[in-house]
């Protein structure tokens, strides 16, 4: 039993000192808080200045972008890229089957 007395002394020593630190460091919550001291020199209030003003930006000036717009994008460009690749292993060992327009034009064999 004189164990358990210790631990519960020892418990309420370190409240004890916690606590005055407490009250030094953190200002008193809500409406408990103690009023301010009243200022011996009257408030006046200082001109306003205008705040500057800020530009606004449209969704096409911003660089931001969705991640998966951005890898459709690079998917779609890859497919093109494949196949403009194709193309031209086909049509270096004789098979045509690249593109009826060109730059608007149709090309007839």
């Amino acid at each position: 039993m004189d164990n358990l007395k210790v631990q519960v002394d020892m418990n309420h020593g370190i409240a004890r000192f916690i606590e005055p630190l407490l009250r030094l460091l953190l200002p008193a919550p809500g409406r408990h808080r103690s009023p301010e001291p009243p200022s011996s020199m009257p408030s006046v209030d200082a001109p306003t200045r205008p705040l500057p003003r800020v530009p606004v930006l449209r969704g096409e000036d911003i660089g931001l972008v969705r991640p998966y717009l951005v890898a459709f994008e690079q998917r779609q460009e890859g497919r093109r890229q494949r196949g403009r690749r194709r193309a031209l292993w086909l049509a270096m060992h004789g098979v045509d089957i690249g593109p009826r327009l060109i730059h608007g034009v149709e090309v007839t064999a």
